[in-house]
């Protein structure tokens, strides 16, 4: 699969904080086999371990479908998508988004309270090694869906596509918000001596320097392309066309495509 190229401040922002998390997995083996040779090997299991693998788990999870839906790459059933004509798909992708907005909205609705509580509080998960999942992992999953959203509401834009105002617009108002949000809170994270807050400080420059990239990229989405119209995509649903070379490529190598025929 040929990785789809971000257009516009939402696919920025997912775009970039992918690459963090794409070597999620790859840190999750190396502690792992760490562990093997440490219990193994040496006799000396560890305690973090097994639990650093959750947190990480569980961030990779909650962030990999934001990823894919920028990407177009979640599992779809096309059995009656394929049948309809384009103007009724348009009102399957409208019906679509709004079912998801609806779903976020209430998740965000009731959940919010919790996971500010969480966060302040630092809740960790209340085992030897003590990390703070709760804390952590609670506000990110509806960080995600906010964000989820807005990524689907791009994609639908782009790949109708829309008139350049209408992407134009709302590209304006998705950086826009996102900026309003993250400098909103920036000041959160350094509250007054007195103030009842548990967040460590390493963890604290840690979020902010996440914000901050945050406005980066959304401003470099909007100044990079604000005037650039995307290339519509279009989605392949014959898995095995995707294999097949151009016929470029294919001409150059006779003896791979005969034996291919």
């Amino acid at each position: 699969m040929i990785e789809h190229k971000p257009t516009g401040p939402i696919d920025q922002i997912t775009y970039a904080f992918s690459r963090i998390t794409i070597w999620g997995a790859a840190f999750i083996v190396a502690i792992m086999f760490y562990e093997v040779v440490m219990r193994y090997v040496f006799f000396q299991p560890t305690l973090w371990v097994n639990e650093m693998s959750l947190w990480a788990g569980g961030m990779i999870y909650a962030t990999a479908g934001l990823y894919a839906m920028q990407q177009r790459s979640h599992i779809r059933i096309y059995v009656l998508y394929d049948m309809a004509p384009q103007w009724l798909r348009q009102v399957f992708d409208v019906i679509s988004m709004l079912c998801t907005s609806i779903f976020v909205f209430a998740v965000v609705w009731g959940g919010f309270g919790e996971a500010v509580a969480k966060f302040k509080r630092w809740e960790a998960f209340g085992t030897a090694w003590d990390p703070p999942i709760p804390a952590t992992d609670k506000p990110l999953l509806l960080i995600t869906l906010f964000f989820l959203v807005l990524q689907g509401i791009s994609n639908l834009i782009r790949d109708w596509p829309s008139v350049a105002w209408v992407r134009k617009l709302f590209d304006v108002i998705a950086g826009v918000t996102v900026i309003v949000l993250a400098v909103w809170a920036l000041p959160m994270l350094f509250p007054p001596a007195e103030a009842e807050f548990a967040v460590p400080t390493h963890w604290r420059i840690f979020i902010a320097v996440l914000l901050l990239a945050a406005i980066f990229y959304a401003v470099k989405g909007l100044w990079k392309d604000f005037n650039v119209t995307p290339e519509p995509y279009s989605e392949n649903h014959d898995p095995s066309a995707e294999f097949d070379l151009p016929d470029a490529v294919m001409a150059q190598r006779p003896d791979q495509t005969n034996a291919q025929r």
